[in-house]
């Protein structure tokens, strides 16, 4: 009995993971895009880090952002590094969805304030992310995600 439910576990959560990795094989970034998320790492990895410590924000922003900074530190991820292509996807969608919920709770001013690049790398920011900010390519307006 307690074999059969290990066994149950241990099926579901192979099934599961191997469909995370046909989610990620199709919502993967492509070509510009993903050489233009590489192209920003560095100053996004400062930005979270200086949202994170910023007292101003909520107090749930800054746990999202400490928590997402924890899961990028830490070196166990659900889809390992190592894996071609896909190694990384995990890490760039769950940064996406975390700034999102940022911008909806403190505004994509929050994000232009600590962002540490150029102007142009926080329009590339606002393109990978789908964030709407004034000086972007998206066009007019200090809206969230769009």
């Amino acid at each position: 009995m307690v074999a059969d439910i290990l066994v149950g576990g241990a099926v579901a959560v192979a099934v599961s993971w191997v469909a995370l990795l046909v989610g990620l094989l199709i919502v993967r970034p492509q070509g510009p895009l993903l050489a233009e998320a590489l192209r920003i790492l560095p100053d996004l990895v400062r930005m979270l880090r200086r949202l994170a410590g910023d007292t101003t924000l909520p107090r749930g922003v800054r746990v999202r952002l400490g928590l997402l900074l924890a899961y990028l530190v830490i070196p166990i991820d659900l889809v390992p590094d190592f894996v071609p292509v896909l190694g990384y996807a995990d890490d760039a969608i769950l940064v996406v969805a975390v700034l999102r919920s940022v911008v909806r709770r403190a505004g994509v001013g929050a994000l232009r304030r600590h962002w540490p690049g150029t102007p142009d790398g926080f329009a590339a920011l606002c393109r990978l992310t789908g964030v709407r900010y004034a000086g972007s390519d998206h066009g007019p307006g200090d809206a969230g995600p769009g």
